[in-house]
């Protein structure tokens, strides 16, 4: 049976309790203005009367399951005091935030946990509804009027689109490890559907907590299994039917939905430039298939004078809650919403506050350890990109070599499409030590061969991998989302998708600008050489005098993908793409790739 519609404001599943020096008050109402759903938050608040500033999280992951049971492993590393039975994955800590003079809003998305009506993550419906639940706080009798978003990773992305509509009192943002580009950083790597992550994280974390969902799931991760979660379905329970009627599911939308130009995706696209808020982006250099290039562009591309770009390292969950992590939080958030900066925040990036703290990766201390990524040491830049950078172009050589030199003989390896080929690796030794830091880029020249049947793929997907290989011979391996070992960097691309608008203010000859719409879908002729640019996304290390750079190209995933691979049968299909792929390289073929020097 359908659940009726809750009435909005009536509180029903409210209840308030207090612990030590804070008041708990779970399933709070939040109305919404169209009439069709209901967010239900959890209000942390300091027992002492007052008002004060409040900071806000918005998602699908069940505002009320315990982060020791959402992720068991990942809780019993993060700090003591980072933790209680209140802690929920990827959000702030209320003992700690309240201790320190701030309200903590935890609220449900529409559709998931306690709230009522229709779920569709990361949708215009999703940033519309989390800018009225930013207006409702602000209004509060224990709001200061000052809302403050943190959180990592979907409560980061969150965070740039909802600030774009520019909500009242939303005073400043701190998306750590957070996307800003649907499509591009997350579904669609250069236009190729990045199917298994999708599949991932909606079957494991979000399809679970739909709002009616009776059936508990544990959540499974690298070879953990949790206890059975899902919402605690308080008004009722809904049919499988019910739940797939009220409901848009990723799985499915993003295999039929291939192009920014259709309604699915140009209805998740803004423009960064209009936020005005102050921003602190966190950007994490091992998020080399997610979040990496959205902070790095969210900073590049949000309109607000007072913004900053902070890369770090580490396990996509951990740095967060790390003591000095935390005061990197603490100080901004104090500046932004209660006027106390003894840092020097509020006086503008670069004059006491560098606009950049760049990690410098020198080393090979290891992966998956914060001893190994405290070894790597921040310096502060003014700008990204770093205004000195060199783009230095290596040119592929038919030996596989990379040669800053021209190549006048010109040669070609055979590649079968769809990953059926081992990659093929062209490498460069440094002379001295060699700093990379920026955005590389890489041009290749491509044809595809008839089949035997005569007939021919129409397309062609280019994956490439930049590995940085110590002067001992051994890979330096980075530490990944998930803890796993990932190299420097990746890019890709689908050949029939190569169009690129350089009239747009937002294309650089660093970072190519494809606007991936159906119209500017041009498939391949058999035999036909085609230049292909190759966005690959920011990086930053030290290679010691005797490393060598690996510049890696494949037709399919290679090592370091982990959950973000590219497998959907349907997107990367044998009619459109099997066969076997040229590339050519040296003579008047320009295929190189060019790496950002500082």
């Amino acid at each position: 049976m359908p659940i009726p519609m809750p009435v909005p404001g009536a509180n029903a599943l409210l209840t308030v309790t207090e612990e030590g020096d804070m008041v708990v008050e779970k399933n709070v109402d939040v109305p919404l203005k169209d009439g069709k759903g209901l967010v239900r938050a959890n209000v942390y608040r300091p027992k002492a009367p007052g008002r004060y500033p409040v900071l806000m999280t918005y998602g699908p992951y069940g505002k009320d399951i315990p982060y020791s049971s959402f992720h068991t492993p990942s809780y019993n590393e993060i700090p003591d005091e980072q933790k209680s039975h209140n802690s929920a994955w990827e959000t702030p800590h209320p003992e700690y935030w309240t201790k320190h003079g701030y309200v903590v809003v935890r609220a449900d998305e529409r559709g998931l946990g306690s709230s009522y009506g229709y779920l569709d993550t990361m949708s215009d419906q999703t940033s519309s509804d989390f800018a009225e639940v930013i207006e409702w706080a602000a209004d509060q009798p224990w709001s200061s009027g000052k809302i403050g978003l943190v959180g990592i990773s979907y409560y980061g992305g969150s965070q740039w689109r909802v600030a774009a509509r520019k909500p009242k009192g939303l005073a400043c943002i701190i998306p750590w490890e957070g996307m800003t580009d649907y499509y591009r950083d997350r579904v669609r790597h250069g236009g190729i559907y990045s199917d298994v992550f999708v599949r991932f994280w909606w079957n494991n974390q979000v399809g679970i907590m739909q709002y009616g969902n009776g059936v508990k799931t544990p959540r499974r991760f690298h070879g953990w299994e949790g206890p059975a979660v899902g919402p605690e379905c308080l008004e009722g329970e809904l049919s499988t039917e019910e739940l797939v009627a009220l409901r848009n599911d990723q799985t499915v939308d993003n295999r039929v939905n291939r192009y920014l130009d259709q309604p699915y995706h140009n209805s998740r696209v803004y423009n960064l430039s209009d936020i005005e808020v102050p921003v602190l982006s966190v950007a994490n250099l091992g998020g080399i298939l997610l979040h990496l290039r959205g902070n790095v562009m969210g900073y590049m591309q949000a309109g607000s004078k007072n913004k900053w770009l902070h890369f770090i390292s580490g396990r996509h969950d951990l740095p967060f809650y790390l003591p000095h992590y935390v005061q990197l939080q603490k100080s901004f958030l104090d500046a932004w919403l209660r006027d106390e900066d003894p840092e020097g925040w509020k006086e503008g990036p670069n004059a006491k506050k560098p606009a950049v703290s760049l990690l410098v990766r020198k080393g090979n201390p290891g992966f998956n350890s914060n001893e190994a990524e405290a070894t790597f040491k921040a310096r502060h830049e003014n700008e990204w990109p770093i205004a000195r950078t060199v783009y230095e172009q290596f040119n592929l050589t038919p030996s596989g070599g990379l040669t800053t030199a021209p190549v006048a003989e010109a040669g070609t390896f055979e590649l079968e499409a769809l990953g059926k080929a081992d990659p093929i690796s062209f490498e460069v030794q440094f002379d001295k030590e060699t700093e990379i830091a920026g955005h590389p880029t890489a041009n290749l020249v491509y044809s595809v061969k008839k089949r035997a049947d005569g007939t021919a793929p129409r397309d062609i997907d280019v994956f490439v991998t930049l590995r940085h290989i110590g002067p001992d011979g051994k890979e330096v391996f980075y530490t990944g989302t998930a803890g796993d070992p990932v190299p420097l960097a990746k890019g890709w691309l689908r050949g029939s998708l190569r169009a690129i608008n350089e009239a747009s203010p937002v294309h650089k000859e660093y970072l190519p600008y494809r606007e991936y719409r159906s119209t500017d879908v041009s498939y391949l002729e058999p035999e036909t050489k085609y230049e292909l640019l190759v966005e690959i996304w920011p990086t930053a290390c030290v290679i010691d005098k005797g490393g060598k750079l690996v510049f890696e190209v494949s037709t399919g995933d290679t090592q370091g993908s982990g959950l973000f691979q590219h497998k959907d049968p349907e997107d990367r299909n044998e009619s459109d793409l099997g066969g076997v792929n040229v590339l050519h390289v040296g003579g008047e073929d320009k295929s190189w790739v060019k790496v950002p020097i500082v």
